[in-house]
């Protein structure tokens, strides 16, 4: 019930933001001209984008992630996040998050209700290929190490040590209009559990590959769709296979004003293989069933 709500909840305030948008926009006649900051529109896929060099931004994101195979299970992170370009080739990101677990009977998770201080995350970008008059291809190279005190899944006290590396690209189709966005993802961690019997370091690595679209309804609004695909595995790299998971979902990008900018997405899982459990339809073991995403952020 709690999944249904919150696809519900999504599907309402991108409804009435893309409204509000379309209503803020509509007497511009030439806002369709400006040029678009692709970084955001796409959901969970980042864009190339980097913003304008001397550029500096404040946001707030939360990425949650709701469902597992039986019982009660909500766990989300909330990154505040301080962004600036220094140049046209390089964009610098770092903050704290707050994370937040709700569990209940779920099947290898101890029950668990908290909101406590998460972690630390920085980040790099590097503008690898930029947009032009002769290419509508952008590509972006990123770079992004976290801490985490909480374990992502369980919200056990752990030490957490992760590494994020992406290649973003995106395709202008139509002039300022309609864009086609994708990833690839490798990610690799490291975890250190006190409570361990022998205290040893868990390594364990993901790999990732998207495809997004987002069109341009509105001056201020931006629609389209997402898939991701996702594979886990033991080890740094990628040294025994465990399981995958397919999703796919709706976005939405909204420019509340000038210099502020809301984005939203939706993923839920609708493929997945558990190696420990071959019949299963999904895997809910290492993924969730569904995950949203919401990013409210301030240009100056």
């Amino acid at each position: 019930m709690d999944s249904f709500r919150c696809v519900g909840a999504f599907v309402i305030a991108a409804f009435i933001l893309s409204i509000f948008g379309i209503e803020v926009r509509a007497e511009d006649a030439d806002a369709f001209d400006r040029e678009v900051e692709t970084e955001h529109i796409f959901g969970f896929t980042e864009g190339s984008g980097i913003g304008q060099e001397g550029e500096k931004e404040f946001a707030f994101e939360t990425i949650t992630r709701i469902g597992k195979r039986d019982g009660r299970y909500r766990a989300s992170e909330t990154k505040a996040q301080f962004e600036f370009t220094p140049n046209q080739y390089i964009a610098l990101e770092f903050g704290p998050f707050v994370s937040a677990h709700r569990i209940r009977d779920v099947s290898g998770l101890e029950n668990r209700s908290q909101f406590a201080f998460g972690g630390l995350f920085g980040e790099i970008k590097y503008m690898l290929l930029d947009r032009g008059p002769s290419s509508p291809l952008a590509i972006t190279l990123s770079a992004e190490p976290e801490w985490r005190r909480s374990d992502e899944t369980s919200g056990m006290h752990v030490n957490n040590f992760a590494l994020e590396l992406k290649l973003n690209a995106d395709l202008e189709l139509i002039k300022n209009r309609f864009y086609l966005g994708g990833n690839l993802l490798y990610e690799p961690e490291a975890t250190h559990d006190p409570n361990h019997v022998g205290g040893g370091w868990e390594k364990e690595s993901r790999s990732g590959v998207s495809a997004a679209f987002s069109y341009r309804i509105a001056p201020a609004v931006f629609v389209g769709a997402e898939v991701w695909y996702f594979r886990h595995y033991d080890g740094t790299w990628f040294n025994t296979y465990t399981g995958d998971a397919l999703y796919v979902g709706p976005t939405v990008h909204v420019q509340l004003g000038p210099k502020v900018y809301m984005s939203a997405a939706w993923n839920t899982q609708v493929r997945g293989h558990d190696v420990d459990d071959p019949g299963a339809s999904l895997n809910l073991a290492e993924f969730s069933r569904h995950r949203g995403k919401l990013r409210l952020g301030f240009e100056f």
